[in-house]
């Protein structure tokens, strides 16, 4: 790396900092589900007008997110080079908090990391609207109907899940958020970040119950390891199995 381009030392933001930062997150995804989408919905004919204008909305939510990470980057690091956004946002292999020693054995944190978002996953959630969740949706004759042959739309829901587990919550709360919590929370920061996250969820309230257990899940190996990519890792898994769910849709 050029002189001059080496990555600058991570700020802490105050306590008032975070919640804005959490704010520009969560209230325009929240307006965007409960305003934007019905709103947009009107619009539309068929019966997928509400599927398609809640996508589309989510979509849109989660891409900004990516946006509004590279816009604080960008004015902290004053690039956005690869190599200064690898240390900014912890894209980086897991790093051992005494030896300092990177990656190898130390992605086996992953394992019991994923195999208690799969047992998350079977605990019981309080109920949601049938025309709010994407899995009932896809479970219903006029969804397998909706996506059969669609690959459209199956992109559409491919770049929403990106940007849902790699480029917009995970890169946020994890990448951005975390590292700059703790002049504010001290050692608890990874705990007030997994709240943060959960309560981040205005736009499906119903699942913020279950997203308490991120807390320790992710949050506390993202911050022990200093890592977001387990946390990303993590949360992709959900994306690929969703995405061969669908694609066999799609495949009908």
């Amino acid at each position: 790396m050029r002189r001059g381009r080496q990555p600058r030392p991570v700020p802490q933001y105050s306590r008032r900092r975070i919640l804005g930062t959490w704010a520009g997150a969560a209230l325009p995804m929240a307006l965007l589900a409960w305003v934007g989408a019905p709103l947009l919905a009107s619009f539309l004919d068929g019966p997928s007008a509400w599927p398609r204008a809640i996508l589309l909305c989510l979509t849109a939510g989660l891409v900004w997110q990516f946006v509004l990470v590279m816009v604080l980057i960008r004015r902290e690091q004053g690039t956005l080079r690869w190599p200064v956004l690898r240390e900014a946002l912890w894209l980086r292999s897991p790093r051992h908090p005494r030896t300092g020693r990177r990656g190898g054995r130390l992605w086996w944190v992953l394992v019991p990391c994923v195999l208690l978002v799969a047992a998350q996953e079977e605990l019981p959630t309080l109920p949601a609207p049938v025309r709010r969740d994407l899995g009932l949706f896809l479970q219903s004759v006029p969804g397998q109907e909706f996506f059969a042959g669609n690959w459209a739309w199956f992109a559409v829901v491919v770049v929403m899940m990106v940007f849902n587990t790699v480029l917009g919550e995970e890169l946020l709360f994890r990448g951005l958020l975390l590292p700059r919590m703790r002049g504010a929370f001290g050692t608890r920061d990874w705990l007030v970040n997994g709240l943060l996250f959960a309560a981040y969820h205005l736009h499906t309230p119903w699942s913020i119950p279950v997203n308490l257990l991120d807390t320790v899940i992710v949050s506390w190996p993202a911050r022990r390891f200093r890592s977001a990519l387990i946390g990303i890792c993590v949360h992709s898994v959900q994306t690929l199995v969703l995405t061969a769910v669908l694609l066999g849709l799609v495949l009908r």
